[in-house]
């Protein structure tokens, strides 16, 4: 299994950008992002995702837990 480093919303929506994701709109401390083919993703904008959180991103998202780490880092 894929080590989910710790990261903040800001870096969350950045790797989801590279994904293909676009912000559709804000309420409060939560972005709703779309995608054209893929079901659309919440991301919390706190300093630190928790971990469970973290790991319900990419599987919302369809993607796998390596592939999301590699847009992380990217």
């Amino acid at each position: 299994m894929t080590e989910l480093p710790i990261v903040s919303g800001k870096e969350v929506v950045k790797a989801l950008q590279r994904a293909g994701y676009f912000i559709r709109r804000q309420r409060g401390s939560h972005v709703r992002m779309y995608h054209n083919t893929k079901p659309p993703v919440t991301v919390p904008l706190a300093k630190t995702i928790k971990k469970g959180t973290l790991r319900k991103i990419p599987r919302a998202a369809e993607l796998e837990p390596a592939d999301f780490v590699k847009l992380l880092k990217s």
